[in-house]
């Protein structure tokens, strides 16, 4: 039996839940609801799906540094970045990097570690031999996969060789004044080395879980839409997409954006369970 475990804001679709905050809400004509987290497949603290859920309960989606201001790692430049096929895909130049928790695979016999961000322009994996500090980041790190076994499959995408740059701007977290929280972070954007490549992330964006990404892969590669169960019955989770109002602030509605759960076959044979949003695939077929 899923247990409840709180009640935190949560925006759906053209819904908003709760009043005010980063997340909150501020609009009238929009509904309000609450939406009740509880314990599901993959983790405790999961929302519509128990296949949608927080990397960890307590503490946020970062490897810890011992400075609770600062997430990010010091590095040794010049090493390989790899995406989730093992492919190099450049050479690291930055000098630190904050990186998802849970989240390692071996490459070429080295243990890496998934980077949010890399001087490919795109999140990627980094050898743990290359952070400073490595003994503390290993105690730290831990080992979190989502799971997807015994889900029928539904149908066979690819990431897409383009994207939507209107698009691209909208911003997945209401009244959100971050850098970030773009529906950009979810598609195929063109990287450094200019090929296009996406997230596969743990968890969807826009309901206070932090939508973290937990691999990274090429266009062109095949995505197996699983059959999820969620709360409303349909196996997809749609979030609306937030544009600036007269005030310049991200508080107007402005369509949707839909997310599929699914995994993907890496090169290496690793299966990678995980959300992918629908505007960076297109049907497809092979999958494995």
């Amino acid at each position: 039996m899923l247990k409840s475990l709180s009640t935190p804001c949560l925006l759906l679709t053209s819904t908003l839940a709760c009043g005010g905050g980063a997340e909150g809400g501020g609009d009238e004509s929009l509904s309000s609801r609450e939406q009740a987290a509880f314990s599901g497949v993959n983790g405790e603290y999961c929302l519509v799906s128990p296949y949608n859920c927080k990397l960890q309960v307590s503490g946020g989606n970062r490897v810890p540094t011992n400075d609770p201001a600062d997430d990010d790692w010091g590095l040794v430049t010049g090493v390989p970045i790899r995406n989730g096929h093992g492919t190099v895909v450049g050479t690291n130049t930055r000098a630190s990097a904050a990186f998802n928790h849970g989240q390692t695979r071996t490459f070429a016999g080295e243990l890496h570690a998934f980077a949010v961000s890399t001087s490919n322009s795109s999140a990627g994996w980094l050898p743990i031999s290359a952070i400073l500090g490595r003994t503390s980041f290993e105690q730290k790190v831990g080992h979190v996969s989502a799971l997807g076994a015994g889900l029928s499959k539904l149908g066979c995408y690819a990431i897409r060789d383009a994207h939507d740059p209107v698009l691209e701007l909208k911003k997945v977290v209401y009244d959100s004044t971050a850098t970030h929280e773009r529906a950009g972070d979810y598609l195929p954007l063109v990287r450094a080395n200019g090929a296009r490549s996406a997230n596969l992330i743990f968890n969807v964006p826009g309901m206070a879980l932090g939508g973290p990404a937990v691999d990274h892969f090429p266009a062109g590669t095949k995505f197996q839409r699983l059959d999820v169960p969620t709360e409303h019955g349909v196996p997809s989770i749609d979030i609306p997409l937030w544009v600036q109002d007269g005030a310049g602030r991200y508080r107007l509605q402005s369509g949707e954006m839909k997310f599929l759960y699914g995994y993907v076959i890496a090169a290496t044979g690793t299966r990678r369970n995980g959300w992918m949003a629908y505007d960076a695939l297109q049907v497809s077929a092979g999958c494995p």
